[in-house]
């Protein structure tokens, strides 16, 4: 490898260690103040990760007002237990992990309590928040009525057959491919390896693409489209 590109290979990471070891210490800065009950720090904290959280416990549960409802329980653990919070992993991933132990504690609930009940304002507030979710996550304000409309429709019926995949391997694609996490953090969010994480992800993907493949057929034929290449709507198991 020449000299020069070795050299700028090295600035690199350095500017890639020192950029980490900045955010590692901007973040133990908060996690202090939030430890010393500072109410900037809360609200910092809940601006930052209100959305992505009621996010992921909302794709788990799929229900928006028991997303909402669990959302705000994930906030008072988190309030509660960062005194006993010590760094073992980032902020982030000790937030996720605790949204989904508590998304995964009210799925449970619903499926003992709440299954038989079905009303219309339920199936109205779904609707609803699923034009939500998908509004903050997979919206493409470029394109024409025609296919803003279009496209919606996939987008929903990618989330519809989305949240059907069987757990756990509907919170892999979840927080991969909706999320952006990298393994490493799914890893850690989980507690599993990363090779139980490869393989809920190509499994979640697989059920996912099984589900799409009929619709995937008549959208093309009738409407002239393809599923948006976009990570979740992808109906390409990806060996990463």
């Amino acid at each position: 490898m020449p000299s020069a590109v070795r050299s700028m290979a090295g600035v690199t990471t350095l500017a890639n260690l020192a950029s980490a070891i900045s955010v590692r210490a901007e973040e133990a800065s908060i996690i202090a103040e939030l430890k010393a009950g500072s109410e900037d720090a809360y609200a910092w904290l809940i601006a930052h990760y209100h959305q992505p959280v009621y996010g992921l416990v909302y794709r788990i549960l799929n229900d928006p007002a028991d997303a909402a409802d669990t959302t705000q329980e994930v906030f008072l653990k988190v309030f509660r237990g960062i005194k006993r919070f010590h760094g073992e992993a980032s902020l982030k991933t000790w937030i996720y992990r605790i949204a989904i132990h508590e998304a995964s504690n009210q799925r449970r609930w619903w499926f003992r309590h709440k299954r038989r009940e079905t009303t219309m304002e339920a199936e109205l507030a779904d609707g609803e928040g699923q034009s939500l979710a998908l509004k903050d996550t997979l919206v493409d304000e470029h394109e024409s009525p025609f296919d803003c409309a279009a496209h919606e429709e996939i987008r929903s019926k990618v989330e519809e057959e989305l949240s059907h995949v069987q757990e756990p391997y509907r919170t892999a694609v979840v927080l991969r491919d909706i999320e952006g996490l990298s393994y490493e953090e799914i890893s850690e969010i989980l507690q599993i390896s990363l090779g139980t994480v490869k393989s809920r992800l190509m499994r979640g993907r697989f059920a996912l693409k099984q589900r799409l493949e009929a619709y995937a057929r008549h959208v093309e034929r009738d409407l002239g489209l393809k599923i948006p290449n976009a990570q979740v709507a992808s109906l390409e198991v990806r060996s990463e």
